[in-house]
């Protein structure tokens, strides 16, 4: 074991040690299960797409913003650096959920739910601090249910926040006056709102 992933493992023993109880093993699965294969945070995009009027083009930039997370994370950086989970090393660990089977780095649910919070967070949508709660708390669940190490967390943060960025860069400077931008962002009588 390398001196990283040993520090590391410190730090999710430290986790357990002092958080664990009841009813954060019973919060913690509930919340990381939102995350899998970034469920809540289509829906999330899925529904502004559909129903919210002006708003619907936030949606289609969370939803590009997951599918430039899922590339680079899921497809790119999971496979090139095929890292062990943390479990794998503390065998003696009972896991509260079922032991994920792809690699560690980076953390999916960590990208994904950041990716949203930025969009939401740079277009000033509404609901955006409750997404970014539950970006940090989505986070700290993959420490809690130890199935990642804090750097997987920590990289997944970063990554999903320049996914998040990427995505409202590239409407604001490639698509918003294009076909496709008029199509997605409705504009009421007596002018346009603050495009997001």
């Amino acid at each position: 074991m390398n001196p990283l992933s040993a520090a590391e493992l410190g730090i999710l023993d430290w986790i357990a040690a002092h958080f664990q109880c009841g009813w954060m093993d019973q919060l913690m699965p509930a919340v990381s299960w939102l995350g899998n294969t970034g469920l809540i945070f289509i829906i999330w995009g899925v529904a502004l797409l559909a129903l919210g009027r002006w708003q619907r083009n936030v949606g289609f930039q969370i939803l590009m913003a997951l599918v430039l997370s899922a590339i680079l994370c899921n497809l790119i950086l999971k496979n090139a650096v095929g890292r062990i989970r943390p479990f794998d090393l503390n065998t003696a660990v009972s896991l509260l959920i079922p032991p994920p089977d792809d690699p560690s780095f980076p953390s999916g649910h960590s990208s994904a739910a950041f990716a949203t919070a930025v969009v939401l967070l740079l277009t000033k949508t509404k609901g955006r601090w409750v997404a970014l709660v539950l970006a940090v708390v989505m986070a700290f669940s993959r420490l809690y249910l130890y199935v990642h190490f804090p750097t997987d967390v920590l990289c997944g943060i970063l990554l999903g926040s320049l996914c998040g960025w990427l995505a409202v860069h590239i409407w604001r400077r490639y698509l918003r006056g294009t076909a496709l931008g008029r199509e997605l962002t409705f504009v009421p009588r007596g002018g346009p709102p603050d495009d997001p």
